[in-house]
């Protein structure tokens, strides 16, 4: 913990000052533009990679950046994405996976999970795609990368079944963007066109 507690130090005395006037209008104002949805892996931050300021974004981090389809019951990530969008009017959403991630290196090579069964049945929000990348395909890093890519385009196909994302699109009102982040190059790739993000799109605007 002294590492937290040396980074609190230095954040009050070098940073916060040059950002007092930034944190006394966030103090009565909570705009963001950005919904980001990335994965909990230490190694994905969210605002380091887009440079966003406080208030910027609204970050939700899930494990596999999973978002669960619509249902009855109440959950975090569902109660999260109606805030963002039918509250605060969201303009954007971003899904990012990444290289590497661990869930879906768990999936992608068929890890034992049962001594952590609610990591399994979390996990499951990726069945859908998993079964769109064949088990034949090596070897098994083509794989990671494959599932990472589809899961992001099937985590967007589950956000869009939630009832304020779907009325929010309808109207115009909303984007949704899939991205992939690479940890050892830094670069963002969009999903559709899996190319670079071009300067000025990774930001908190989106």
């Amino acid at each position: 913990m002294q590492n937290l507690s040396d980074g609190i130090a230095h954040f009050r005395r070098d940073v916060f000052p040059a950002k007092e006037a930034l944190f006394a209008r966030l103090a009565t104002q909570h705009r963001p533009q950005t919904l980001f949805i990335g994965c909990s892996d230490a190694r994905v931050p969210p605002e380091l990679i887009t440079q966003s300021e406080p208030g910027e974004l609204f970050v939700v981090r899930t494990a596999g950046n999973l978002v669960p389809a619509h249902g009855a019951g109440a959950d975090g990530v569902a109660a999260s994405i109606e805030y963002a969008v039918a509250v605060l009017g969201v303009r954007d959403i971003v899904i990012c996976g990444h290289s590497a991630c661990g869930a879906m290196t768990a999936l992608a090579e068929g890890h034992d999970l049962s001594s952590a069964p609610v990591v399994a049945g979390w996990l499951r929000h990726a069945d859908a795609a998993a079964a769109r990348v064949p088990a034949s395909t090596a070897p098994d890093a083509s794989r990671v990368d494959a599932l990472v890519r589809t899961n992001v385009s099937a985590q967007l196909q589950n956000l869009r079944t939630h009832p304020s994302v779907a009325r929010a699109l309808a109207e115009g009102q909303l984007a949704l963007h899939g991205w992939v982040f690479d940890i050892a190059t830094g670069s963002v790739r969009t999903l559709d066109e899996d190319a670079p993000v071009p300067a000025g799109s990774a930001s908190g605007a989106a």
